[in-house]
């Protein structure tokens, strides 16, 4: 698998990346190039790649290219949109970027009630409690599930083609969080059996997932059953590596060597499906010294889940290794 780490893509980050021992990053466009319905052109692409290789990092695959209601609902407008991300994929593929991750959440991304959450010895983390949400006005987005679905389907036949004749794989993200409606607009990837719909929606090489286990264990799911699950599929493209407390409906994201997943167990899991692709750190909390002006995003936390997974690793390759009387 790749160690990878999210990142801006700033000269100062990538040197500290490539410090910290990971070999790959993961990034989105630059502001500039983020607009909905824009094609990401491949001298872009390119530049970025050149500029991540001179630390001696590859370009593992991309988050954050907005994908527009428009779309997910099926309005008017989608089509445009679809031929630009078709371009961009073609342009993604050209440049040898194998893993382009999007979620189908509608009207918000990923929500959370705070962000400033007390975790161990003071650090400020994100936090979820749907009651606090019960309130809140309903978002201005007319939806159903149905909807959803329709859209979602549109788009991969539209886009599964484009991307296996690319070379690159389609991750699509659970919702996050995974409860049936937020602010009144339904959500529809809030299972391990609503993620095997999706993979059955259009069968194809390229359609597959960004396997969040952070959103697996708020669904109370068993992550390293669900690991084997969809990763003996061939269906795990990308990995968020996340840990938490709590269920859907209340939880508070923890340090990763800290909360109730069994990191171990699902580290385990992605060796023993010989998983090849990119697996980063996901949210971790604020630090000592930190602004938390990028809550779930912080260096720090993030820096010390790359030595924790770098630890898991290395412990589970010498187990591997060893005889039967020291693995006992």
């Amino acid at each position: 698998m790749k160690l990878a780490f999210r990142t801006t893509a700033s000269d100062s980050e990538l040197r500290l990346i490539r410090q910290m021992g990971a070999t790959d990053v993961v990034t989105g466009r630059p502001d500039e190039d983020r607009l909905s319905g824009a094609v990401w052109s491949l001298p872009s692409i390119l530049a970025l790649k050149r500029r991540i290789a001179a630390y001696e990092l590859d370009l593992a695959g991309i988050e954050l290219i907005a994908i527009s209601d428009r779309v997910k609902l099926g309005l008017p407008g989608r089509d445009e949109e679809i031929d630009a991300l078709a371009q961009t994929l073609r342009n993604l593929g050209a440049a040898e970027v194998p893993v382009f991750a999007y979620n189908w959440m509608a009207g918000s991304s990923w929500y959370r009630t705070s962000t400033a959450t007390p975790v161990r010895g003071g650090a400020r983390s994100t936090a979820y409690r749907h009651r606090d949400m019960l309130d809140q006005p309903p978002m201005d987005l007319a939806a159903s599930p149905e909807q959803l679905w329709s859209g979602l389907e549109y788009f991969l036949r539209a886009l599964a083609p484009v991307a296996e004749e690319s070379g690159v794989r389609l991750a699509i993200h659970p919702d996050d969080p995974p409860v049936s409606r937020l602010r009144g607009v339904p959500r529809i990837l809030i299972s391990p059996g609503a993620l095997q719909r999706v993979l059955d929606l259009v069968p194809s090489r390229a359609n597959g997932l960004t396997f969040c286990q952070g959103c697996l264990g708020e669904m109370g799911a068993d992550v390293p059953a669900e690991i084997r699950r969809f990763g003996r599929q061939g269906k795990i493209f990308f990995v968020h590596f996340r840990n938490l407390r709590g269920t859907a409906e209340d939880f508070v994201e923890t340090f990763h060597d800290d909360g109730q997943l069994d990191m171990v167990a699902a580290m385990d899991a992605y060796r023993e499906i010989r998983f090849q692709g990119p697996i980063r750190p996901d949210h971790a909390p604020a630090m000592e010294g930190e602004s938390n002006d990028r809550p779930g995003y912080a260096l720090m936390g993030r820096m010390l889940a790359i030595g924790y997974m770098r630890g898991l690793l290395e412990a589970l390759e010498w187990k591997e290794s060893a005889g039967p009387e020291l693995r006992a």
